[in-house]
C-alpha cells in the first residue's frame, strides 16, 4: 500500500509515503518545519489538566443521569410496594373478618373478635419487642467498628512517623 503525500514546495512524492503515515523516511533527518507550532510542556500540561477535567465532567455528569435514572426506577418500585402493601392490608382484614366469622359459628360474634383481636395483639406486642431490639443495635448511628479501625491506622501511621 502506497500513501502519496504533498512535499513542503507542493508538489507530491510517493516515496516518502510508502513508508507508513508516522514513520520518517530513514534517509533523510526530519526538517524543520517553521509553520508548525509544536507545544511546551507547560503547554502540554495544561492541555492534559484541562482534557482530565473535562472527562471528569463528562463522568460526573454520566453518573448523575444513571443515578437520576436509578431513582425514578427505585421510586417507581417503592410507589408499586407500597400499593402492594396496602392491597395486603386490605385481605388481611377480610381474611380477620372471615376468622370471626368462622369462631362466631360456636361462639358469639362478640367473643370470637375479642379471640381474633387479642391474638393480633399478641403478634404485634412481639413485633415490637423484636424491632425495639434491632433499633437498640443501630443507635447511636455512627460506624463505631470502622472509627476504632481508623483510630489505630492514625496511631500506628504516627507510631512509624515518629521511629524514622
Amino acid at each position: 500500500m502506497s500513501i502519496v503525500r504533498p512535499t513542503h514546495d507542493g508538489e507530491t512524492d510517493a516515496g516518502a509515503g510508502t513508508m507508513g503515515a508516522h514513520r520518517h523516511d530513514q534517509g533523510r533527518a526530519p526538517e524543520f518545519d517553521g509553520r508548525r507550532h509544536e507545544a511546551g510542556t507547560g503547554e502540554l500540561v495544561k492541555q492534559a489538566a484541562q482534557q482530565a477535567s473535562g472527562l471528569m465532567r463528562a463522568e460526573l455528569r454520566l453518573a448523575v443521569a444513571e443515578l437520576k435514572d436509578k431513582a425514578r426506577h427505585a421510586g417507581t418500585g417503592a410507589g408499586m410496594f407500597g400499593g402492594a402493601a396496602l392491597v395486603a392490608l386490605y385481605g388481611v382484614a377480610v381474611l380477620l373478618a372471615a376468622a370471626v366469622a368462622g369462631i362466631a359459628v360456636t361462639l358469639p360474634v362478640w367473643a370470637a373478635a375479642l379471640i381474633i383481636g387479642g391474638f393480633l395483639m399478641l403478634v404485634a406486642g412481639v413485633l415490637a419487642m423484636l424491632g425495639r431490639a434491632q433499633v437498640r443495635r443501630a443507635t447511636p448511628p455512627k460506624p463505631e467498628r470502622a472509627m476504632v479501625g481508623a483510630k489505630q491506622t492514625v496511631a500506628e501511621l504516627k507510631e512509624r512517623a515518629t521511629h524514622r
